[in-house]
């Protein structure tokens, strides 16, 4: 299929034309209908699998939630991990002069509050819902703005001493597996990925300049923490060329980071259980957690 476009289109209605898995359990780490994990469980003799926690995307934007990954968890849980599908606050919609409105990415802090929060109460949560894992070997993954939240999650520890998502120490994870990830935002506000979903996230235009150092993957290096990132070539939603500025800017700060690159795939086969490129990604995981 030589028409971007027609591709993308295809691969989208392949990723998104599987029906929801049910968790085998859910909890709250907070008060907020979307501060919600969902559990689950390895399929077969699961006693010791590795943990891998996944943060889906969809541009930061409310009308996208872990429903749509829920079959993409389920191909990682028949494959032996034990995975919890984070929820988060998104973006709703931004008003109009005139009435009407369109979706707007993300909330400042929320979206940040969310995750960090989710990450802090996962070990606890995992060891009630997910008793067979082992959460020595976690590894964090996510799609898409996910990627971002991702890699976002995993540099806590390097964020501005101020910010109030600091952590005084790495979190303790086997790595991180981003997937088409939004992970440097100059070449990402440079290419308007996702229709201005990163200048909405960030509060607009006026806020870009004081919270990049507090929110963007590639300001946050060198992180120590083993990381992969897997993109598809025909990737037109979250071009190669925002991993490619991530994987240089961390070799800048002296870190390697993998990079894995792949033929013939867009952004959405990445996360389709029906596509080889999830068997990629879930070896990737594989490789980080064992």
């Amino acid at each position: 299929m030589h028409d971007p476009a027609a591709r993308d289109a295809a691969e989208a209605a392949s990723a998104f034309s599987h029906l929801p898995v049910a968790p085998d359990s859910t909890a709250s780490y907070g008060p907020h209908p979307d501060q919600v994990v969902d559990f689950y469980a390895p399929r077969g003799d699961g006693d010791g699998a590795p943990l891998v926690v996944a943060l889906h995307g969809g541009a930061w934007r409310e009308r996208y939630d872990r429903a749509h990954l829920t079959p993409f968890v389920d191909f990682l849980a028949r494959r032996g991990f034990a995975v919890a599908n984070v929820e988060y606050r998104r973006g709703g919609l931004l008003p109009r002069q005139g009435g009407g409105g369109g979706p707007v990415a993300g909330r400042w802090p929320d979206t940040f509050d969310d995750v960090a929060a989710a990450l802090d109460a996962l070990p606890a949560l995992a060891r009630t819902h997910l008793p067979a894992a082992d959460l020595r070997r976690t590894v964090l993954t996510g799609h898409s703005a996910g990627g971002h939240l991702a890699l976002w999650a995993a540099a806590r520890h390097v964020l501005p001493p101020d910010s109030p998502w600091y952590t005084p120490a790495a979190a303790s994870l086997r790595g991180v597996v981003a997937l088409a990830p939004i992970a440097d935002f100059t070449t990402a506000v440079a290419l308007d990925v996702c229709d201005g979903a990163l200048t909405q996230l960030l509060g607009g235009e006026g806020k870009l300049s004081a919270r990049t150092p507090y929110s963007d993957p590639a300001a946050l290096l060198p992180t120590g923490v083993a990381t992969t990132l897997v993109q598809g070539r025909d990737d037109i939603v979250v071009p190669q060329a925002v991993a490619e500025a991530y994987v240089d800017a961390a070799a800048m700060a002296g870190e390697t980071v993998g990079f894995t690159l792949l033929d013939g795939v867009g952004h959405f086969p990445l996360i389709d259980p029906a596509a080889d490129a999830c068997a990629v990604v879930a070896e990737e995981i594989a490789q980080l957690a064992y």
